[in-house]
């Protein structure tokens, strides 16, 4: 999976994630999540539903989005605000497994 910051500004930023399945069968739907470590927020998200508590943040399939087959990738994006300054998360959890970011 990828993670990329596409757009900064004071206050606020956009990133796009890409996941792709490198399994051998196909995902019937996928749930991602992972942590923001400076009190940043996703207030809203395009092409998955993503809901936040806390640090805490799951972007989830839509409908449209959710078979993926073997070798093929999806990919979501989100408009987020920050304060401080804006780490990029280091840990992602696609399901209850840990993501290879590249």
């Amino acid at each position: 999976m990828t993670y990329k910051v596409t757009n900064q500004w004071s206050g606020g930023f956009q990133a796009d994630v890409r996941l792709t399945n490198t399994g051998s069968g196909a995902w019937n739907g996928w749930s991602l999540g992972w942590t923001f470590t400076d009190g940043q927020k996703v207030t809203q998200a395009w092409n998955a539903e993503a809901a936040q508590s806390g640090t805490a943040v799951t972007a989830k399939n839509v409908g449209w989005n959710g078979a993926v087959a073997a070798g093929s990738s999806v990919g979501f994006g989100f408009t987020g605000s920050w304060s401080g300054s804006n780490p990029k998360p280091t840990v992602f959890k696609l399901g209850d497994q840990n993501c290879r970011v590249g």
